[in-house]
């Protein structure tokens, strides 16, 4: 059975109301990197796997894309989505990325925001991905760093007695698979895999990779929410982007 944790009431909840604070690592350190990886979106078809509330997907929209589709397992997602960045240019499906059924060649661009390690078959996604593309088009996304999903533990950071950090506790870096957390709630899985099996994941099916980031915040983040320096000792994100290889 697929994860949906965004249709659990109490995620749910505390997900929408931390992320319309408008103060969090999304905000300053991954929705930035990732926007600058964007192309030129006027003019593009893209899809957005995991769309979530419909933001970025209004934000293309307002960069003057041709047409949005968003994807989302959530059904509450799809909804918020829908009330909160309705758009004519803009489709909303309610689906999980596996169960896709979209004929092929026929998107520009595809993006992801922080939702491929929610996936348990990565090499499937990224063929998936590679077939709804048409050639030259380009794959982004973002996702937790492997250093940050590595460890089975969740207390990462090793502190003193007094509870100051002291440096990121990293273990169990090439035992990929599955990893399950309390976040809000317990049993939210995830799946760890390294850097190198993400790279190799999309060199060995069809794409070229043209950049790699490992974003810190921005300055603005670092005024509202002091706490983000500690990106500077480790990166909570990975972002990649790259580019399906032409065919013909």
């Amino acid at each position: 059975m697929k994860q949906n944790i965004y249709d659990n009431r109490e995620f749910f909840e505390y997900y929408t109301n931390m992320r319309d604070t408008g103060v969090t690592a999304n905000d300053f350190i991954e929705q930035p990197a990732l926007k600058a990886l964007l192309p030129v979106l006027k003019g593009k078809s893209i899809l957005d796997l995991g769309c979530g509330a419909g933001a970025f997907a209004k934000y293309c929209i307002e960069h003057d894309a041709f047409h949005v589709t968003g994807i989302d397992i959530s059904s509450n997602m799809i909804n918020l989505a829908k009330e909160k960045n309705p758009d004519e240019k803009i489709s909303y499906l309610c689906s999980p990325f596996e169960d896709l059924d979209l004929s092929g060649n026929q998107f520009d661009l595809v993006v992801s925001s922080l939702a491929i390690h929610y996936i348990k078959d990565y090499t499937s996604l990224v063929k998936k991905v590679n077939e709804l593309l048409k050639d030259n088009g380009q794959f982004i996304y973002s996702t937790e760093h492997p250093i940050v999903t590595a460890r089975k533990e969740m207390n990462n950071w090793a502190k003193d007695k007094e509870g100051n950090k002291l440096h990121w506790a990293l273990d169990h870096y090439q035992e990929e698979g599955k990893r399950e957390q309390h976040w809000v709630i317990d049993g939210v899985i995830k799946y760890h895999r390294t850097v190198s099996s993400l790279v190799n994941g999309l060199i060995d099916n069809g794409f070229a990779l043209e950049k790699m980031v490992e974003p810190q915040s921005t300055a603005e983040g670092l005024e509202k929410m002091p706490k983000i320096v500690n990106e500077e000792r480790r990166p909570s994100f990975l972002l990649l982007k790259a580019r399906k290889i032409n065919t013909n």
